[in-house]
């Protein structure tokens, strides 16, 4: 019965929220999208948009490629060949596919060539390696992110297919819309709405959930925080695959100075969850999936340079950094 009551709780999470500026020397905006190393999913939301500007659509198709090996030996990682050919030249991430981390053996390649293996008891007795408990009891495929003819020339001994990022873009109509003010991280009541409240909503838009909270409506009791205004028109834009933090940094940088030329926004979104089953979430974090393997971050960007950050872990994780 206490297995059966635990199954029902709902999962909690730790959400970290803060306030900065793209031009204080002490902003760690780069450090946050950098050290969070295995993304699958980045989403940006721009309000009075209709159309991406040609310069957005560039850097959404230039995620990719990425590339699935199956079958590979965990030792083809730690080989001299390997490490000559990619780790010393530039960042090389690789991730285990289809595993998951509580249960199974989870592989994943550092970009600073650092191998983090989260292994079963009985495969870490058997490789009779030095290492520490996981906090999350319980734990084939290998997925690449680097040049195209490296890659696939190396690995031709293994089955190895290449992968382009998925690109959603979808303009929202009538949308409600939280009233945000830069300086009130956490709101001003009947002014504006805080962190909290918006990252509720924003991941309601990101999946496409009713905001209207129709007694009729079962799927979603989800409405918009007050106060809140009705954006005429807004553009989401979703990439799903093996996104690079490099990438996501451009993505940002490009982002933050959409407002250069006068715009009906206030602000805008740019949002990235991590893969679940990854066995870390920033830096060398350990994550686990327990009730829920959410690691993710978000940026407000608003007009004058002001950001939110919102990052978020499962409960039983560390604080994001």
């Amino acid at each position: 019965m206490a297995t059966l009551r635990r199954l029902r709780d709902t999962p909690r999470h730790l959400l970290v929220c803060e306030k900065s500026n793209f031009g204080h020397e002490k902003s760690r905006h780069r450090h946050v999208v950098e050290t969070h190393y295995y993304n699958y999913r980045v989403s940006f939301l721009i309000p009075e948009c209709a159309l991406l500007s040609q310069e957005l659509k560039s850097l959404v198709t230039e995620f990719g490629p990425y590339y699935l090996v199956k079958n590979l030996p965990v030792h083809e990682l730690i080989s001299p060949e390997f490490i000559n050919t990619f780790v010393k030249t530039g960042s090389c991430y690789a991730l285990t596919y289809n595993t998951n981390i509580d249960e199974d053996n989870a592989v994943a390649l550092l970009p600073g060539g650092k191998l983090i293996l989260s292994l079963d008891k009985d495969t870490y007795e058997e490789t009779g390696l030095q290492g520490r408990p996981s906090k999350y009891s319980g734990r084939k495929t290998m997925r690449f992110s680097a040049g195209e003819l490296a890659v696939t020339s190396y690995f031709g001994a293994y089955q190895i297919r290449e992968h382009q990022p998925q690109v959603a873009v979808s303009s929202l109509r009538e949308l409600p819309c939280p009233v945000l003010q830069s300086r009130e991280l956490g709101g001003q009541p009947d002014a504006s709405c805080g962190a909290l409240e918006l990252f509720d909503w924003l991941g309601a838009v990101c999946c496409d959930a009713s905001l209207t909270n129709e007694p009729s409506d079962f799927v979603s009791t989800c409405c918009c925080p007050q106060p809140s205004t009705v954006l005429a028109r807004a553009c989401l834009c979703t990439i799903t695959g093996f996104l690079i933090p490099e990438k996501v940094g451009l993505l940002l940088e490009r982002l933050r100075h959409y407002f250069d030329e006068p715009k009906l926004a206030p602000w805008l979104t740019l949002s990235v969850q991590g893969f679940a089953d990854s066995p870390v979430s920033w830096r060398e974090r350990e994550h686990g999936f327990q009730k829920g393997g959410e690691h993710l971050y978000s940026f407000v960007v608003f007009s004058n340079q002001d950001y939110w950050l919102q990052m978020a872990v499962g409960a039983e994780d560390d604080c994001p950094p």
